[in-house]
């Protein structure tokens, strides 16, 4: 099997506990680090993504965050998302990420771009960032149904930036991730792609991948490292197991509206008496107690898979 490139592995993507009056919870927001990073098999985290809502954070917020998980973190990686629609904040976000204890940073494509993305932009914001980061930097491959997907062309040129380190594959389509996937390992092989669709993980490892970047793993990380190395020593039951608990979990998780899916991981988290509140931060609604319900009955198989 051909060995991971250097900058990729298992990071989980993070949520950000809020108290109820939708501030940051720091001492909650230390127990959730600490309790994900209790797996060994994380190797860092992902931060002021999406499910950690850092799109609703100050820059003051995004860096404390980071801050945060640096203590907590020790020498395990941290990467930091960056959110920004406009290229001198996201470039300012990515900075001062870095100065707080960031390792790297994610360039994530601004929420304009569903509107039609322009591929000078896309270089040229992504080209941005990374000058002012000064620091290893991922790319997002958005979903391929949402219009945030990067084409080959497009791709090619972002693999152009010599900072560039990894890929967070997110596309949630197989034949999209194997397509991204071919284009780094052509062009850069030293650049990590990792997968980041939570229902089809097991086969985007099977496929290949430097690792993963889920907010599943914030939930259960200790059945993402599972999978993970049932897939690399081959022992398929087990892995197909694993995934058949985790795909019934996900497609609840990532259900549209896709926004919520923040809300819906504070909620099994906040049940399981992990965080104190699920509340996000506004205009984020709470989800309701049915399908909260639900949810949980999904997330019961795979909690016993991995005790």
């Amino acid at each position: 099997m051909t060995p991971r490139a250097a900058h990729g592995g298992l990071y989980a993507a993070t949520i950000t506990p809020m108290t109820e009056q939708g501030a940051l919870d720091h001492a909650g927001l230390e127990r959730h680090l600490a309790a994900v990073l209790a797996d060994p098999g994380q190797a860092g985290l992902l931060l002021n993504g999406h499910a950690g809502e850092g799109i609703f954070m100050s820059r003051d917020e995004q860096v404390e965050v980071v801050r945060i998980a640096r203590q907590v973190a020790g020498t395990r990686r941290i990467i930091a998302a960056v959110s920004a629609e406009a290229t001198a904040q996201a470039a300012a976000d990515a900075k001062a990420a870095v100065q707080g204890g960031a390792d790297a940073v994610m360039v994530f494509a601004p929420a304009s771009w569903s509107m039609g993305p322009d591929p000078r932009a896309i270089v040229a914001h992504h080209r941005g960032v990374a000058e002012a980061a000064g620091a290893p930097v991922y790319l997002f491959q958005g979903s391929a149904g949402a219009g945030l997907a990067y084409k080959p062309d497009v791709l090619k040129q972002l693999l152009e930036i010599e900072t560039v380190a990894g890929i967070k594959e997110g596309s949630w389509e197989v034949k999209s991730y194997e397509t991204t996937r071919r284009i780094a390992r052509a062009q850069r092989p030293d650049v990590a792609v990792m997968a980041s669709g939570d229902e089809h993980l097991y086969t985007c490892f099977v496929l290949g991948s430097d690792g993963s970047a889920v907010s599943l793993a914030a939930l259960v990380p200790e059945l993402i490292s599972a999978l993970d190395t049932h897939v690399l020593n081959q022992e398929h039951p087990q892995a197909l197991a694993i995934h058949e608990a985790l795909f019934d979990l996900a497609r609840l998780v990532y259900a549209a509206p896709g926004h919520l899916a923040a809300a819906r991981l504070k909620a099994c988290l906040a049940a399981l008496g992990r965080i104190d509140s699920p509340a996000c931060r506004a205009p984020t609604p709470r989800i309701a107690q049915d399908e909260l319900e639900r949810i949980m009955a999904a997330l019961r198989p795979c909690l016993e898979l991995s005790a």
